[in-house]
């Protein structure tokens, strides 16, 4: 996002070899050099320039709740129609569920990561390839009286949070048991946002592409 309130979708950012002035987190702001990408015509999409990336500041959580809630969608038919192609959603309902990929699954990502890893080693220095997470996640979520939608969580924070959990909870079920009741129980209650995005080659699909943590913010707040 840009400090005008609009949407900024950046790639590709090569962030396990970016140089320790370029390194980012999700709420921090970061300047940079880019160019419009060829084969992409979503509006918010820019082609960065890796080795013009400069890391500023770290949002505070009151900064964070405002521009979250100035960029809450009541839908994503809301959204496109505003000419968005990233929005996020506040659900009133939410369910966190797994499922164990297979070992034919889990391959397949190695194989992808691999080759991932060895175009960006030859573009930008050594990169180790990405182990898989084991599971794939997915979130069942409901605005209002709207039918409910399923989607599998592309968030790569979530497979980050499980490998964090499971060294501290000691085992699978532990760590699983503990993503479940974040989602579910501390950050519905406390707040949060579901980012979405749309498929850069089928525009109407919408994919799940982040869970935040979010604050919600008085009217007053907001400006």
């Amino acid at each position: 996002m840009a400090r005008d309130f609009t949407w900024r979708r950046l790639y590709p950012v090569p962030f396990r070899v970016l140089a320790e002035g370029q390194k980012f987190g999700r709420w921090g702001w970061v300047a940079y050099e880019f160019t419009d990408p060829a084969h992409d015509g979503r509006s918010e999409s820019q082609r960065v320039v890796p080795e013009s990336i400069v890391a500023g500041d770290k949002l505070k959580v009151a900064e964070r709740s405002r521009i979250a809630c100035r960029l809450t969608r009541e839908s994503t038919q809301e959204a496109e129609s505003k000419g968005e192609s990233l929005t996020l959603i506040k659900p009133d309902e939410l369910g966190f569920t797994w499922k164990k990929k297979t070992a034919a699954e889990l391959e397949e990502e190695r194989r992808k990561h691999a080759a991932l890893a060895n175009q960006t080693s030859l573009l930008h220095g050594a990169a180790k390839p990405l182990d898989p997470c084991p599971y794939e996640f997915k979130v069942k979520w409901r605005v209002g009286l709207e039918k409910p939608r399923e989607q599998t969580c592309d968030d790569w924070e979530t497979s980050t949070a499980f490998s964090r959990r499971l060294e501290s909870e000691g085992s699978e079920e532990g760590a699983l048991k503990s993503l479940r009741d974040t989602y579910e129980v501390d950050y519905m209650n406390k707040g949060m946002r579901l980012a979405l995005g749309t498929h850069s080659r089928r525009n109407k699909q919408w994919l799940l592409v982040g869970i935040l943590r979010v604050d919600d913010q008085r009217q007053g707040e907001l400006f």
